[in-house]
């Protein structure tokens, strides 16, 4: 959940470049994770580069700077004005969502070694740090933290320390090329200045559990080394520096050409480039691509928060998401097929169940998209919350589809699903919004929304834009198991394309739902009911309020009114309702009558319902109306006033919308 940043440029080039580019990118990762942050740095002007201090460890005057603080990133600017740090040539940075230890200076990152000359970062959980902190204090090793991060930093001192001790007996004058590095060698093996890449490839191989490693070293402020297991890495190639960090985010301002760091690889980061190998110190290649977006995406863009910028932008998301779907014979596509089309479509044609895993938000989408998928393809559906899915001995084969869902990508829940069902022998197919994001890589096709960076913690514009990437799947698979003709699947094609200019409408009435909230800014709890595809929206709209208010919501299924959830209805209480689309009549009346109900005990009823719907306006104290369109594709409609009144409500009592207390944007530990 930790947002890391790395840099290196040559330490002849020493000046405020590295720490310019950490705070910058923290800025821009600090939705990752915002208990504490900090900076260490490498390179004083009067170091003098190249110097081989391999036989004489710790270097008097030669130490990391270190600048961290609890807190929003705006502590650690603070730290950084009062207590300046000297140019470097290299630097680690992190912000950071508490799981070991609690949110205070001591405990932020960077931690260092006793005598400071390595600094290191961390993303994930080390199961076994436990044991090794034993280990490592009946040595001498003193901790001044309670994070499992200390103990990697110690760790990674101690291998240093032993390899530079015994270099002269490993490879004493040979040269050739270092299996450690992929790099030329000099004295000794691995050459004095990449010792600590074959430091932290032993500590890699000694940890259980997720983590991405960052580490610099005093001595030698000329390369950054990674190691990543289970947690996102991604390098970027700038003109001036090359950066590491847990997405592109991190540096899309210097560069847009980045390449992946894969599962169990190190990676070794110097001014020239990146040289990259497995735990076992087998050289690895560097595969780039391009970012397609830019820094100004991830912008406020004027408005006064990122959750605001995001709403507003969901017209696009879903148009954009839309787009360049269709081959050179008019038929629908997916992103990145790792199995030749004609045996993945053949596979796809035997399908005999579809389980869809997520979480949370995600998870919500994805049960949108059941109705769609059931109705168009006749493939029974299973909604299976990630962290569970892998735990109950599911019943999955080779005839079953796994679809998982993650804006990020690296969601570690839904990453752990994907690897069980591939081993089960199940076909996987991911929808994620991150290029290069380790559940796309590894799932046998995917499909990318196109909803830009998301910022704020709360997902808006990724949930409808997954549930348009949901239902260009359903459409996929109708038309390859020929459940649907090409001119049914390009009807339904054309209706969904004209969803984006109806959720502007309602988007349009932002301000108006402002003023509403600001009447019920003291309610203490709200409830949401809906049936048929109102139903996971009336759990998201629940979702987005515990998210942002801090009130109790909850979201049921309507029918389920009488079979208990009626009791929490008094005087006064507010009740969202999502009501089908008049054409449903039987189901609308039904709704209806669930109004009437809650009604008659007091409530207070907000609708959503079609436009012209009369009965809904009769029945409701406020109805938010939306466009007419294909009862399947309402949620993309009927989610917007409810996001939108989240963010009211929670602004009316003064409360970061951005970045909610004990959450973080992406959930990269199980």
């Amino acid at each position: 959940m930790c947002g890391i940043v790395g840099v290196v440029q040559k330490p002849s080039k020493a000046d405020d470049l590295p720490l310019e580019v950490c705070l910058s990118g923290l800025k821009r990762l600090e939705y990752r994770g915002y208990d504490s942050a900090g900076i260490a740095l490498a390179g004083a002007p009067h170091f003098t580069a190249g110097a081989d201090f391999s036989n004489t460890g710790t270097i008097p005057g030669i130490k990391v700077q270190v600048r961290k603080k609890s807190g929003r990133l705006e502590n650690l600017r603070t730290e950084i004005a009062a207590h300046p740090t000297f140019p470097a040539s290299v630097a680690i940075a992190h912000t950071r969502w508490a799981t070991h230890g609690k949110p205070t200076d001591s405990n932020a990152h960077p931690h260092t070694s006793n005598d400071a000359r390595i600094a290191l970062i961390h993303n994930g959980i080390i199961e076994n740090a436990s044991q090794i902190r034993e280990d490592l204090e009946a040595e001498g090793v003193f901790f001044t933290s309670m994070t499992d991060t200390e103990v990697a930093v110690h760790l990674l001192r101690k291998e240093l320390a032993e390899i530079e001790k015994n270099a002269h007996s490993l490879s004493q004058g040979e040269g050739g090329v270092s299996k450690t590095t992929g790099l030329e060698q000099g004295e000794g093996f691995p050459p004095p200045k990449y010792a600590l890449t074959e430091a932290m490839r032993r500590v890699a191989k000694r940890f259980k559990g997720t983590f991405t490693l960052l580490a610099i070293d005093a001595v030698y402020p000329e390369v950054v080394v990674g190691a990543r297991h289970d947690s996102p890495l991604v390098i970027g190639f700038g003109a001036e520096a090359n950066y590491l960090g847990s997405d592109v985010a991190a540096f899309v301002d210097h560069t847009d050409q980045a390449a992946v760091v894969e599962q169990d690889q190190l990676v070794t980061l110097t001014a020239d480039g990146a040289f990259i190998e497995d735990f076992d110190g087998n050289a690895q290649e560097v595969k780039c691509f391009t970012v397609s977006w830019d820094a100004s995406a991830a912008s406020k863009g004027g408005y006064k928060t990122f959750m605001e910028k995001e709403i507003r932008e969901e017209p696009r998301a879903v148009a954009d998401t839309l787009l360049g779907r269709m081959d050179e014979r008019g038929l629908l596509k997916l992103d990145d097929v790792k199995v030749e089309p004609p045996a993945f479509e053949s596979a796809m044609r035997e399908i005999s169940k579809i389980v869809v895993v997520a979480c949370g938000t995600a998870a919500y989408a994805g049960h949108v998209a059941k109705y769609a998928v059931e109705h168009w393809c006749r493939i029974p559906v299973e909604i299976e919350l990630a962290h569970e899915f892998r735990y109950r001995d599911p019943i999955v084969d080779a005839r079953t589809l796994v679809v998982s869902i993650s804006q990020s990508g690296e969601t570690m829940d839904t990453l752990m699903a994907v690897r069980y069902a591939k081993e089960q022998g199940a076909r996987t197919i991911s929808i994620c919004n991150t290029q290069g994001a380790t559940i796309a890589r590894e799932s046998d096709a995917v499909i990318y929304t196109h909803a830009g960076p998301e910022v704020a913690v709360a997902s808006t514009k990724a949930f409808v834009a997954q549930i348009t990437a949901a239902y260009l799947l359903g459409l996929y698979l109708a038309q390859i198991r020929h459940n649907k003709f090409k001119d049914e699947v390009d009807e339904i094609l054309h209706e969904l394309h004209e969803i984006p200019d109806k959720i502007q409408l309602l988007v349009d009435h932002f301000d108006a739902i402002l003023e509403l909230a600001k009447e019920l800014q003291d309610t203490k709890s709200v409830l949401f009911l809906g049936r048929h595809m109102g139903y996971p929206i009336a759990l998201e709209g629940a979702l987005k309020l515990k998210e942002l208010a801090y009130i109790h919501a909850e979201g049921f299924a309507a029918g389920e009114l009488k079979h208990g959830p009626i009791a929490l209805i008094e005087e006064g209480q507010p009740v969202f309702v999502i009501l089908p689309a008049l054409s449903r009549s039987e189901l609308h009346a039904k709704v209806i009558s669930n109004i009437q109900e809650v009604r008659a005990r007091g409530a207070r009823v907000f609708s959503i319902a079609e436009e012209g719907d009369l009965e809904a306006k009769a029945q409701s104290s406020v109805v938010f109306e939306r466009p007419q369109c294909p009862s399947l594709f309402a949620p993309l409609l009927d989610v917007i006033p409810l996001q939108i009144f989240a963010y009211a409500l929670a602004s009316s009592k003064g409360l970061d919308v951005d970045q909610p207390r004990n959450l973080a944007k992406s959930v990269t530990v199980e």
